[in-house]
């Protein structure tokens, strides 16, 4: 018999546009349910948004319905007698006319999420390794659902901040500026002036800083559009070809195209964004590829560079705000990136290549999705 699992490679699931949290979790149980002999199926979970406990029951197709009583017992967790290891399948008492199976897939609050399971007759090793399987990636989808959640907490707290301070910062810039360039004019023929200019190039400076953090933390309305994916990542390319030529870097780009549904100057930034980083690693000579796989309802983009990698601290911090590892850089690039394509119901996530380099990839929809569009 092939047992099928719904189980992605370790380092794109927590990235990839997926399913919504309880859509995840029945559809691990029905495929649990669709092998003999499991009969039942009990997933015991915690929801960090409703910050309660959530279970899933699913049965095989045409078997009965256990009884009030009977899953009373279950949920009663009096057969638990121990904190097993997780991702271990362990056997339990189960008291009724069926074999019982728990496969924890982690600790919240001191209690056990897990995979409860009743079966016709003992499960086999090869069944036990399914299981296992199974609960891995639930584990995993319940940390991704865990990050996510922490970065939608982070956004919404820089949202609040920029509010606040944003119009009360444009005001002092704007009066800096006004006196610098008063002085630069009244400055002619001193070798002061050459200093009040630079006084106006750096709030100019601070201007376009502030733009990125204040268009990182606004609510997106979306002017999406029907736009081919070659022309906009042209576009991107062309506005970097000066810093392309410098470092000698060959831009490797399907012939083949795409039309999305996307806000262009907005996804223009986010090519920008990547680009940009691409070639600020990129050794000299070295190659940037850039390619596309379009699917029924999803394009997979992904930009990669031949530099040092991705360390796995920086793994965890490069889509946080204010966090950069260029120099002089504002961290706000990749966060700016990450919101445009989160808003486009999509999502945004990096990993380092095998053979050195670090690889950026987006999911992007094909069809139009529910956006708030621009009246």
């Amino acid at each position: 018999m092939t047992l099928g699992l719904y189980l992605k490679p370790t380092n794109h699931l927590h990235l990839e546009k997926t399913p919504s949290l309880e859509g995840f979790i029945k559809l691990q149980a029905e495929q649990l349910t669709s092998h003999y002999p499991i009969y039942f199926i009990r997933i015991f979970y915690y929801d960090l948004v409703s910050k309660t406990y959530q279970e899933v029951l699913k049965y095989a197709e045409e078997q009965p319905r256990l009884s009030q009583r009977e899953i009373a017992y279950l949920r009663s967790e009096t057969w638990l007698t121990d904190f097993p290891d997780i991702w271990h399948v362990h056997e339990f008492n189960v008291n009724l006319e069926y074999f019982g199976y728990v496969c924890p897939i982690g600790y919240k609050n001191q209690k056990p999420e897990y995979i409860q399971i009743l079966s016709h007759q003992p499960l086999p090793l090869n069944f036990r390794k399914y299981v296992k399987n199974a609960a891995m990636s639930l584990t995993q989808y319940l940390d991704i659902n865990s990050e996510n959640l922490q970065q939608k907490s982070k956004i919404q707290l820089l949202e609040h901040v920029l509010h606040k301070v944003g119009h009360q910062l444009r005001n002092y810039l704007a009066l800096i500026k006004l006196y610098a360039h008063n002085l630069f004019l009244g400055l002619q023929d001193s070798s002061w002036q050459e200093q009040a200019q630079v006084i106006c190039e750096s709030v100019d400076d601070l201007d376009a800083n502030l733009t990125d953090i204040i268009s990182c933390g606004q609510q997106t309305i979306l002017r999406v559009t029907p736009q081919d994916l070659k022309s906009l990542v042209d576009e991107s390319i062309k506005s970097f070809l000066p810093l392309i030529n410098q470092k000698k870097l060959k831009v490797n780009i399907p012939e083949s195209s795409a039309t999305l549904p996307l806000d262009k100057l907005q996804m223009k930034q986010v090519f920008d964004n990547l680009l940009s980083n691409a070639i600020h690693f990129s050794p000299k000579e070295g190659a940037i590829t850039i390619s596309w796989q379009i699917f029924n309802s999803e394009a997979l983009i992904k930009i990669s560079d031949q530099g040092q990698g991705i360390s796995q601290e920086d793994m965890q911090k490069i889509f946080n705000p204010f966090y950069s590892r260029r120099q002089g850089g504002t961290g706000l690039g990749l966060t700016i990136a990450k919101k445009i394509v989160l808003d486009h119901s999509g999502n945004l996530w990096a990993h380092s290549l095998p053979g050195g380099g670090a690889q950026f990839s987006l999911i992007l929809p094909t069809k139009v999705q529910n956006y708030e569009h621009d009246k």
